[in-house]
């Protein structure tokens, strides 16, 4: 038996699915259900906070997970980042209101819930930056005036533009990732190689049927 940290959410619901697909479905799954724990297929599924998935693995508790490169990047952990999976695509960016201009005269404002992310980013790019830590809609800070810019994640921009906003700079791609257990990697390599190849399988065939 494999045990899984799928993240709570719409990417986990993605990745289920495409788990699903592969023959690692399971009978007692249910969209409508508040159940944390179910298995099928071999496999024995808990839903955790997107935030935990690299904690559960990183422990044993799990010997696999599926968490966004923006989640891993902002809460790193001793895992083996095993298969990027190609689901759940889109960007981190800074971005600002429709026509601003970094005058470099102090340090940058920026509203962002990805405060480590943030610091590494500008650090290499060479800005001084004050964060504003917010937990929610940051696309609210610099219209209120509270940030210069956010960094955040964007997968459309309808937000932004809805918001007078617009994307100033990509900072990376985001996507799902596969992490492993290390200590469990050794121990269930086949296993875990198994329903790695089969979920890139089927991401690379639906992808080319688009």
């Amino acid at each position: 038996m494999i045990n899984v940290a799928l993240p709570k959410g719409r990417l986990g619901e993605k990745v289920y699915s495409v788990l699903d697909r592969s023959g690692y479905g399971s009978k007692e799954y249910s969209a409508d259900s508040r159940k944390l724990v179910f298995s099928g297929g071999g496999v024995s599924y808990f839903w955790v906070k997107p935030s935990d998935v690299g904690v559960y693995v990183d422990t044993g508790a799990a010997d696999m997970g599926f968490i966004g490169k923006d989640i891993l990047g902002e809460y790193p952990c001793g895992a083996y980042e095993l298969l990027d999976l190609s689901i759940g695509k889109c960007q981190m960016c800074v971005a600002g209101k429709k026509g601003f201009e970094d005058g470099f005269s102090r340090p940058l404002k920026v509203a962002t819930k990805f405060v480590n992310s943030a610091r590494r980013y500008f650090s290499s790019v060479g800005r001084e930056i004050e964060i504003v830590k917010l937990n929610g809609s940051v696309e609210l800070a610099p219209v209120l005036g509270i940030a210069d810019v956010i960094f955040d994640v964007v997968e459309t921009g309808d937000t932004l533009r809805e918001n007078g906003l617009e994307v100033i700079a990509r900072a990376f791609p985001i996507s799902a990732r596969v992490i492993v257990n290390k200590s469990a990697y050794k121990f269930k390599t086949e296993e875990i190689n198994a329903v790695a190849e089969k979920l890139k399988g089927i991401v690379n065939y639906e992808n080319n049927q688009i």
